[in-house]
């Protein structure tokens, strides 16, 4: 949840500084860009160059960079940053951020912040029990800040009470759970499926298709990083697939596919069928391998069930049913055939005719048409990019 995310780490004179460049790892390994600033009375616990080490940045501590005359411009680092985490945060910098009273680097960004800001005080039981620190605490969360809660445990003075700084852990996780909460698709089960299906000739043999799974791994990963729980089956591909949201099933022939989405779909909010399921199967597939002959050989080909179809019979009012229609003719007339015929509430219609859509392309140009009839058109994006224009849709159109 915290990969790309831009977050600014203040410090200030406690001793639980010492904790912070654990944080500030964690937060690179978790794959957030960190910027850290200081106070000069941070920099008697721990060094700013331990710092900008294992944050890859420059730590900033003054308002002017050392024998330049140039400034370090707190209002930019406040636009910049997705969330601004303040730890540990001494009862002398509570009052200050309190009272704006902007006399170092880190309350000036603490003021110029656009973002989120999330404050871990640390002090000694007594300061922290103290009503002025107390209220100070009540405004900042009155403000909208949100307040990391000190923990009950041994403090530098020797002595056991409220007033530890909250593990550096445990910030990443209360750090991680908020972004996850902000996700449009927290707490929400998608259903995707992905590539071909091979049905057997022989034991060597199969009829399939050109798919590579690429379209719907792009929305099982799109959707995962929005905050689904996702359900990705797929067909017989070669593309990783690893992300802590996303469960993946694989199966071969289309019959294998329809028995594992009816057994994911009961629970699914949002089900995308872009997968190229096979239309039809062997009727009796050789149990050993077909010898070539100089007579012709036919097989007798039976119709495949039609997943969609079938889900289309079943699903709720409270779910949402895609389905992707690849076509080579007349593409609008038999995308809205498909939509209503299986009662789609979208449809995803590219066509073959487009250059650089569909089949082995790393990219797409996709129309998308709701049970209305309204039409999206999109214009040749990557595969990534047309996976977020559908998931934008959905979203924006229904209450999930």
């Amino acid at each position: 949840m915290l990969k790309g995310k831009k977050i600014v780490v203040g410090i200030t004179g406690s001793i639980a500084a010492y904790k912070i460049p654990l944080l500030v790892r964690l937060l690179i390994r978790a794959g957030a860009e960190v910027r850290v600033i200081m106070t000069p009375a941070a920099t008697d616990f721990v060094t700013p160059l331990t710092l900008a080490t294992l944050s890859q940045n420059p730590v900033i501590i003054n308002p002017f960079k050392t024998g330049t005359g140039e400034w370090n411009n707190h209002v930019e680092l406040g636009s910049w940053a997705d969330l601004m985490i303040f730890a540990p945060v001494t009862a002398n910098t509570l009052g200050k951020m309190v009272n704006g009273i902007a006399d170092n680097f880190v309350i000036t960004a603490y003021l110029s912040a656009k973002c989120p800001v999330f404050i871990a005080p640390a002090m000694d039981l007594d300061m922290f029990a103290h009503p002025s620190t107390r209220e100070n605490v009540r405004k900042l969360r009155s403000f909208g800040n949100h307040i990391i809660e000190p923990q009950v445990g041994e403090l530098a003075s020797g002595l056991t009470g409220p007033g530890r700084m909250e593990e550096p852990e445990n910030i990443l996780q209360i750090i991680s759970d908020y972004f996850t909460v902000q996700l449009p698709l927290n707490k929400k089960k998608i259903l995707i499926t992905a590539g071909p299906t091979f049905e057997k000739i022989d034991p060597v043999r199969y009829i399939g298709n050109f798919s590579t799974g690429t379209m719907g791994v792009s929305l099982a990963l799109a959707a995962a990083g929005r905050g689904a729980e996702v359900i990705l089956i797929t067909g017989p591909i070669h593309i990783p697939v690893s992300h802590e949201g996303i469960r993946r099933i694989e199966v071969e022939s289309a019959d294998d596919m329809y028995q594992a989405c009816m057994l994911e779909f009961a629970p699914a909010d949002i089900i995308i069928m872009a997968a190229a399921v096979a239309d039809y199967t062997i009727a009796g597939p050789s149990e050993t391998k077909l010898k070539k002959s100089k007579s012709v050989l036919s097989m007798e080909l039976t119709p495949t069930r039609d997943i969609l179809q079938e889900m289309g019979k079943i699903k709720t009012q409270h779910q949402v049913l895609v389905g992707f229609a690849l076509e080579t003719d007349h593409e609008t007339e038999n995308a809205l055939g498909k939509l209503h015929r299986k009662n789609l509430d979208y449809i995803v219609l590219n066509s073959l005719s487009e250059k650089g859509a569909g089949f082995g392309s790393e990219t797409n140009k996709i129309t998308i048409i709701d049970s209305n009839d309204t039409m999206y058109h999109g214009s040749l994006k990557t595969k990534p990019e047309v996976a977020e224009d559908i998931l934008d849709i959905i979203c924006k159109n229904r209450t999930l």
